[in-house]
Parts: structure tokens; sequence; C-alpha cells
């Protein structure tokens, strides 16, 4: 990669310099994000400059092979941006599944606790439940009036039956 930054233009090289590991180390997941989607675009930027331009000059030049030499820089910058595109990409992963590992230790410390971790457990829970403890499920079908129907209509059958 450091063969092609000659290439570059200064608002692109100062792209590629925030992929300097001690810049790269002061960013949350957030920013490596929106780093992620800035370099993507740039490569994508790129690429299709590269391949237009080299689309074009194949029928000037009678072949692929011999339009390639025109090519050179527009190759070379989206090649930078691939491979930056690769670094990133690799510290948004790490990252993103440290902050999963962490997030589930948590869970985990909680559950063993036997404190609820669900959705909205920091909002203040329903009258009746006792402060951060898990609830106690009810085993249902989908409705409190959906359960009444079925085990009335059950104890319709077996009174059916009883009655013969």
């Amino acid at each position: 990669m450091d063969q092609y930054l000659w290439v570059l233009k200064d608002k692109e090289r100062d792209l590629i310099r925030e992929l300097e590991p001690d810049r790269l180390a002061e960013l949350d997941e957030d920013g490596l994000l929106a780093l992620h989607k800035r370099i993507r675009r740039a490569r994508n930027k790129h690429t299709t400059n590269y391949r237009r331009g080299a689309a074009e000059r194949v029928e000037q030049a009678g072949g692929r092979g011999a339009a390639a030499a025109g090519s050179d820089k527009a190759r070379g910058r989206a090649y930078v941006f691939e491979e930056a595109l690769s670094l990133i990409s690799a510290e948004l992963a790490r990252v993103a599944h440290e902050e999963a590992e962490a997030l589930k230790d948590e869970r985990l410390a909680r559950a063993r606790e036997g404190k609820w971790s669900g959705p909205g457990s920091d909002a203040p829970l329903d009258e009746g439940v006792s402060g951060g403890r898990m609830r106690e499920h009810q085993q249902t079908t989908g409705g409190v009036k959906r359960d009444a129907s079925s085990r009335a209509q059950g104890a319709r059958r077996q009174a059916k039956r009883d009655s013969r």
C-alpha cells in the first residue's frame, strides 16, 4: 500500500493517515463505523473511476492488456483504498467482537446474580415485581383470552364425556 501513496491527493492521504494504529486505538465502535463508511465510499469511487477509464481505453488501444498501462495511477488509488478498507474492516470486527464479549459477560454476571437484564432493564419495573429480580413467567400461548378460551373448551369436552 505504501508504494502507491504518492498517487493520492492531500485529502485522500489524510484519510489514509487515520488508519495509523495510535489513531485507531482512540476510536470506539461508532467512530470505526464512520471511518469504515468514508473509506468504503472512497474505494468505490476510485474503483469505479479506474474501471470506466480502463474500459474507454480498451477500444482505442485494441485490447485490455495494451490499455492497462494508461490506468496505473487510477489502479494505484483503487488498490490503496481496497487495502485500507481491509485494514479497517479487520479492526472493526475485532472491536465489535470485544464489545459483544463484554456485553455477554455483563449479562451472564447479572443472570448469576438473579437480576433481569432484558430490554428496558434500566426502566422502572411493573408493580408487584421486586426491583431487579427476574419475573416469574406464565406459560401462555399468546394471550390471556386465548388461554381462557382454550381451558373452557377443554372443560366443555370433558363435561360432554362425563355426561355419557
